[in-house]
């Protein structure tokens, strides 16, 4: 098999919100930005990877989700406990520096961690927790 991750999806619950951290926070270039009010999907990603990307989407959106399902749900994004990724960078302290600037909500300082991995840590306006690891 030849795979490659192509979208990921993290859930939003305010698309404004995550489309201005994405985009100004992050600087990732916007793909497509389809639907209306809370019910948009937004596709996001590196300006230099075009083949993989990201979708802003309103979890509650399925019609399979039962309305405690969506209650759960709303519950751990509230936590931050719903959605999380991983993403990387060769320059953690000047990546940490820039999306602090940018009043993003702080959960780790860059940390050298046990398991030999520097990174750091934010939560998006949707609570979903953002990684950032240090390339060596």
């Amino acid at each position: 098999m030849d795979l490659t991750i192509h979208t990921t999806v993290l859930p939003h619950d305010d698309p404004d919100a995550s489309l201005a951290f994405y985009r100004d926070t992050l600087g990732f270039e916007v793909r497509s930005d389809v639907g209306q009010g809370k019910m948009r999907w937004i596709t996001v990603g590196p300006a230099a990877d075009p083949g993989t990307s990201i979708l802003l989407a309103p979890p509650a959106a399925d019609p399979g989700i039962t309305e405690d399902e969506r209650r759960t749900i709303a519950e751990m994004m509230a936590k931050g406990t719903y959605g999380w990724i991983l993403l990387a960078t060769r320059d953690l302290d000047g990546t940490f520096e820039k999306v602090q600037a940018r009043d993003a909500e702080v959960v780790q300082e860059p940390t050298e961690q046990p398991y030999g991995i520097r990174d750091c840590a934010f939560r998006d306006p949707a609570g979903n927790l953002i990684r950032i690891q240090e390339l060596r």
